[in-house]
């Protein structure tokens, strides 16, 4: 009775290295895009989510597309079959894991999946009340401190009472952290 156990037990590892899973795959540096179409052609189903978020450059907010796991992407694979293949992919470094690569579960897939927009996640602003303390992340008064007042109606503005100037200012609410 114990051989039939063993056998079993084999049998059910063998069928779950067969079965296709989420894996995680780290790249080169900015290869992301061109590991995901080289997999893409070879029939593998690939997740590289990007964000989309506000940073200040040269004066100005601009809106930029970066990875949201910069040199990582998601790959949809069988173990046994393709990990060779996905691993000499030109552009990956591992699978992670390399030798016993880990799967990655499937609600955390579907949770980015959810929050896709066109492959994008938007930056969520933090939810901020009257009277939070807030730090201003970016701009010319960056590492300032203030309280947050009020939303603006055009949502992607706030008023908050700048602490060292003891004055107002009409800024982006992209720009704040609660602390």
């Amino acid at each position: 009775m114990s051989s039939n156990a063993l056998v079993h037990r084999t049998e059910k590892t063998s069928d779950t290295e067969n079965e296709r899973a989420w894996y995680a795959v780290y790249t080169k540096p900015k290869c992301e895009h061109s590991v995901v179409i080289l997999l893409n052609n070879a029939g593998i189903e690939t997740l590289n989510p990007k964000i989309q978020i506000r940073k200040y450059i040269r004066g100005k907010y601009a809106l930029v597309l970066e990875q949201l796991f910069p040199s990582y992407l998601f790959a949809f694979f069988e173990r046994e079959k393709e990990s060779h293949m996905v691993k000499y992919t030109r552009g990956v470094k591992y699978i992670v894991g390399k030798e016993n690569p880990v799967k990655v579960p499937p609600e955390i897939i579907e949770s980015i999946k959810e929050r896709l927009e066109g492959g994008i996640i938007r930056e969520i602003p933090e939810n901020l009340r009257k009277g939070d303390r807030v730090l201003i992340k970016d701009g010319p008064f960056k590492d300032f401190y203030g309280i947050f007042e009020k939303t603006l109606p055009a949502k992607e503005r706030s008023i908050i009472l700048l602490e060292a100037l003891y004055s107002r200012l009409n800024i982006e609410i992209f720009s704040l952290k609660k602390v």
